[in-house]
């Protein structure tokens, strides 16, 4: 029950063999073990070829370029859209549904000072980008499109952004991947689990 589950259909694209450890937010997450991956004590996190890569953004640019058989990166002299989408969204976007999450806005007069300038700009600057073409960064599906359908779908199951017809059939379009419904099904399951476990508990107590 986290952003693990976007990196967890990046992985599905990839169609490489990979190791989950599952982590629990209280106790694991903070563990010193985990802390020396992450000492931000957050998840996703991966570890390949001994090197550990965080954030999610750039977990998904990492995979992409270090399993290129899997064609999820446009060629390098035409990645402007893919980077400049991947990071809109990680960056403007993230910190505006923040402050959206935490009922905070920029006063009018500090916007200049706020990277996103304001909820609604990031929001319109953002439908423009997924509105009248089939992907966000090419003739072709992407990482950039698994990140992007990815933050829109997170945002819109919490209710921090309205569901347009813009955002809903990119998002519709983006999910209807076999590598989307394999990892759904693995993370339903496993948060089915960790929630029929949790009850026990709490009826044991």
């Amino acid at each position: 029950m986290s952003r693990g589950q976007t990196v967890r259909w990046m992985l599905e694209e990839v169609g490489q063999p990979y190791e989950v450890r599952l982590l629990d937010y209280a106790t694991t997450m903070k563990a010193p073990d985990y802390l020396a991956i992450n000492p931000m004590g957050k998840v996703p996190a991966i570890v390949h070829g001994g090197k550990v890569v965080t954030e999610v953004a750039a977990i998904i640019c990492y995979l992409a370029d270090a399993f290129p058989a899997a064609d999820l990166a446009p060629d390098p002299s035409a990645r402007s859209d893919y980077y400049r989408w991947i990071f809109f969204c990680s960056g403007p976007v993230e910190a505006a549904f923040t402050a959206k999450a935490l009922n905070w806005e920029v006063p009018p007069d500090r916007r200049a000072l706020a990277g996103f300038g304001d909820f609604d700009t990031a929001m319109k600057t953002l439908e423009t980008a997924v509105s009248g073409k089939p992907f966000i960064a090419g003739d072709r599906f992407s990482a950039a499109d698994l990140f992007v359908s990815a933050m829109i779908n997170f945002m819109i199951s919490f209710k921090l952004l309205e569901p347009t017809p813009a955002f809903t059939d990119y998002v519709r379009r983006m999910t209807e991947r076999d590598a989307y419904r394999r990892a759904q099904e693995i993370d339903g399951k496993l948060i089915a689990e960790a929630q029929a476990t949790k009850a026990g508990q709490h009826q044991e107590g």
